[in-house]
């Protein structure tokens, strides 16, 4: 007996083995590779903070000229009619005029109370905010990756657990089977085993159906087709420590939406800045190289002019119907409110800190109780099998330590995966993934 049970464990293995053989297995630093390379949510992130990047420039902050090339041609046809002082008139009806005017002109703002070096000061922290946010969606998506790729570990192990409980099961109906052929068993004891053993093959398949779909949304957060083979590994690795006082010293310095609210601080303050500069005046230089030609069959049959032009205009903004102290008093509001979400952040974040602690802590203490639970129900299946076999227990009795061992070992997995998600979110939380 205990030599089929053997080669029938052997032959489920075996078949999960080369299953597993024929599909592409990623360790977790490969999958967090491809998400860098593919996912969607990071490829996005990771343009717009590009753009920013690219709208920090010096012309972008008004501090290069404009210059430009003009050119313009009018023709105007006329019939000219004069009445003479000394008498009589004078008619042309052809008198036509064409202008050609064409030049380059360069306009530079040589002062504006300072406001062009704030604003490229604001377009530089706009730049370093939106590398904070590309590294937000980053960690963002590689704890997703992460929980995507542990869980689909968790349902592969509980299959596991279903597949032994299957091969318990089996050797049940063989145990019965042999009973009731030599009258020493009931038929109910039978008819329930089988019962046992189809309700777990139903499970396996179920089972087999959510590590399918937990494999599709792994590839989806990879870019991945949902119809190309993968696989994970079986294991969960749990090696994890956390330092408590290096987390809360470290938690507002590494934290990337902290380093974002406080970023954007610091553009709501550039903000304000670059108002009250507009108070201030603003000196033009202006210049260009001109050429005009106006050609006429008139009187006149030619006009031609060229030459440079220099000039400056100072302007200095007297009243403004109350505009710029409108656009300080909001850009103020704006500065008190970017300070008020930093710090309501903060709060929100100490408390994330301290409820991660208390699940890592509270699933450490339960896997080490259930490690061990696991391992009872595991021995009391097999001896209450094994009493099943002498005939000194029933059926009930082997389908409650059946029942027992599968919640046993689905608390284990749980409480791993748990451990693992609490682990991840310390490390999101400090920008360590």
């Amino acid at each position: 007996m205990l030599l089929e049970m053997k080669k029938l464990l052997f032959i489920i293995f075996a078949f999960g083995f080369s299953l597993v053989q024929a599909q592409n297995i990623l360790s977790l630093d490969e999958v967090i590779q491809m998400a860098m390379k593919k996912n969607y949510g990071i490829l996005i992130s990771r343009n717009e903070a590009n753009i920013d990047k690219t709208n920090n420039t010096v012309g972008n902050a008004g501090m290069l000229p404009d210059i430009s090339l003009n050119g313009s041609k009018n023709w105007v046809l006329k019939n000219v009619h004069q009445e003479l002082i000394e008498g009589g008139d004078s008619d042309d009806p052809s008198a036509n005029t064409s202008v050609l005017n064409t030049g380059i002109e360069l306009s530079w703002t040589l002062f504006d109370g300072g406001k062009m070096f704030v604003t490229k000061g604001r377009l530089s922290e706009i730049a370093a905010l939106g590398e904070l946010q590309f590294k937000e969606q980053v960690m963002q998506t590689l704890s997703d990756v992460i929980a995507a790729y542990y869980n689909i570990v968790k349902q592969k192990q509980q299959l596991n657990s279903i597949e032994q409980v299957i091969v318990y099961n089996r050797e049940r109906v063989r145990i019965m089977q042999t009973a009731f052929d030599s009258g020493s068993r009931g038929k109910t004891d039978l008819l329930q085993a089988k019962i046992d053993l189809n309700v777990s093959l139903e499970n396996a398949i179920n089972q087999q159906f959510v590590i399918d779909d937990s494999k599709r949304e792994l590839k989806r957060l990879l870019g991945e087709d949902a119809g190309s083979p993968v696989d994970v590994n079986d294991s969960i690795p749990l090696n994890y420590t956390p330092d408590k006082n290096k987390l809360q010293q470290r938690l507002y310095n590494s934290n990337p939406t902290v380093l974002a609210f406080q970023k954007q601080n610091e553009i709501n303050r550039l903000m304000l800045k670059e108002v009250e500069r507009t108070r201030l005046p603003k000196i033009n230089l202006n210049a260009g190289y001109y050429y005009n030609l106006t050609n006429s069959n008139g009187q006149v049959m030619a006009n031609r002019s060229y030459g440079p032009q220099i000039g400056a205009t100072l302007s200095l903004p007297v009243y403004l119907s109350g505009d710029i102290n409108r656009q300080a008093n909001i850009a103020k509001i704006e500065l008190s409110s970017a300070s008020y979400r930093l710090e309501d952040y903060k709060l929100q974040l100490n408390t994330e800190l301290q409820n991660a602690l208390n699940q890592f802590e509270n699933q450490q203490k339960l896997l080490q109780i259930e490690t061990e639970n696991a391992e009872l129900t595991k021995e009391n299946l097999e001896i209450s099998i094994q009493r099943l076999r002498l005939g000194q227990t029933n059926s009930l009795e082997v389908h409650l330590a059946q029942e027992e061992f599968v919640q046993s070992a689905t608390r284990l997995i749980n409480f791993k995966y748990n451990l693992k998600m609490a682990e991840t979110r310390l490390k999101q939380l400090m920008g360590d993934l």
